[in-house]
């Protein structure tokens, strides 16, 4: 009689599904102290926004359950070697649904490689410069599991040369830092000036080192040069100590530069210097729409805050959250290769702050890294410095975002 009860019990097993906890576990990393921490935590904390969301709707239904999503924080202080060590934590984990974060390129340099052997989906963002991505495409990869949701290099250089173009100045100084992100940046940006047709000549080419204090040297090269505008590509709070150095020098030429000059730590630290600088956005800190207004007021509520650190940061964080709960509900899953093939053809449009999302990502094509980049053209507008804030730099901008904000688009 026992056996005929046990036998019916042992069957039901292997033929159901075991689950364990009925959570999707995912990993959010990047700099939340240090220089870079403006970027990393308020990314950080937009997509704990995000998730604090989704959890108290119900959480994301696989199957017949309602699975909330729990978070994994590690802080990687914008060092390689950390963050290295962190993939390689973090890839070994079986029962780890993704991986959320990034922002400098070393960091993913050291860090994906680990991700990528062990099939780990990952979205980067807010940052990384074109390295962390071009590094698979040359390296011929068929598969991958890494993907990108922020304005990539490409993007933001091709927009700084056309304001600079735009704007009628012809000569200019090239400004980075020494990361692999600056030293990016300036091969952009060199690359987009020939593309665009030589109209910009380089006066001079200078590097500054983190932590540097005084570019002064630097700065009078280009001055003495006749540079109109200083093209800048940097991660932290030296490009505030550009900016001050400007006015110290009396050079009266703009900075025009990556999106990282809206961080908090340049703001605050350049004062009056700031105003007038020039930077690609993918979200500007103004509620104009009900979206917006209400992630703008969550987080200053959340995080009681006047204002955002760093708001792309914040938004990029919150969206890609939205999409990767996408990924999972669409597979059905919370196996992260099953999530990985969701995003590269997501069905359904998601709602996000920055845009409704349509298939931002496709099936992975070694010759075109923008099948695993989320953003394009039209979704990164110009923000200028402003007494302390980052606004719209024109009104057609504001208008555009607004729409894609609350526009359904087709396939990209």
């Amino acid at each position: 009689m026992r056996t005929s009860l046990i036998m019916p019990l042992l069957l039901l097993l292997i033929v159901s599904p075991v689950f364990g906890a009925d959570v999707v576990k995912i990993a959010v990393t990047g700099p939340f102290s240090g220089g870079s921490a403006p970027m990393g935590a308020s990314m950080r904390d937009g997509a704990k926004l995000a998730i604090a969301e989704i959890n108290a709707s119900g959480g994301i239904k696989v199957g017949a359950r309602m699975m909330k999503i729990e978070i994994i924080e590690r802080d990687d202080e914008a060092k390689n070697e950390r963050g290295a060590l962190i993939a390689q934590e973090l890839a070994s984990m079986p029962d780890l649904s993704g991986v959320i974060g990034s922002v400098n390129t070393g960091v993913v340099l050291a860090g994906d490689k680990h991700f990528q052997e062990k099939g780990i989906t990952k979205i980067i963002t807010p940052a990384a410069g074109s390295a962390s991505m071009t590094q698979w495409s040359k390296a011929g990869v068929k598969d991958l599991s890494i993907f990108r949701f922020a304005a990539h290099d490409g993007i933001q250089s091709a927009m700084v040369v056309e304001e600079a173009i735009n704007r009628k100045y012809t000569k200019v100084l090239l400004l980075h830092d020494s990361t692999n992100y600056g030293v990016s940046g300036r091969d952009d940006l060199l690359y987009q000036i020939k593309k665009q047709g030589n109209k910009l000549f380089v006066v001079a080419t200078e590097k500054f080192n983190i932590g540097d204090k005084d570019m002064t040297a630097q700065l009078l090269r280009g001055k003495n040069a006749g540079a109109q505008a200083v093209l800048i590509w940097g991660i932290g709070p030296e490009l505030a100590a550009v900016a001050n150095g400007m006015a110290k020098i009396g050079m009266k030429a703009p900075l025009i530069g990556g999106w990282t000059l809206s961080m908090s730590n340049f703001i605050d630290n350049a004062g009056k210097n700031g105003n007038g600088t020039l930077m690609p956005q993918t979200f500007i800190e103004e509620p104009i729409t009900l979206k917006a207004k209400s992630f703008i007021e969550g987080y200053r509520k959340a995080y009681k805050v006047s204002r955002i650190p760093s708001p792309v940061s914040a938004a990029q964080g919150y969206d890609a959250v939205y999409i990767f709960a996408a990924a999972v509900k669409q597979a059905q899953s919370t196996n992260t290769k099953n999530i990985k093939e969701a995003l590269e053809d997501l069905k359904e449009p998601v709602k996000g702050v920055i845009a409704i999302w349509q298939k931002p990502f496709t099936k992975w094509n070694p010759a075109n890294e923008d099948s695993h980049e989320a953003f394009r053209r039209d979704q990164v507008v110009m923000g200028m410095v402003k007494d302390g804030h980052v606004v719209f730099a024109n009104e057609a901008d504001r208008k555009r975002f607004i729409q894609n904000a609350t526009t359904v688009k087709g396939k990209k």
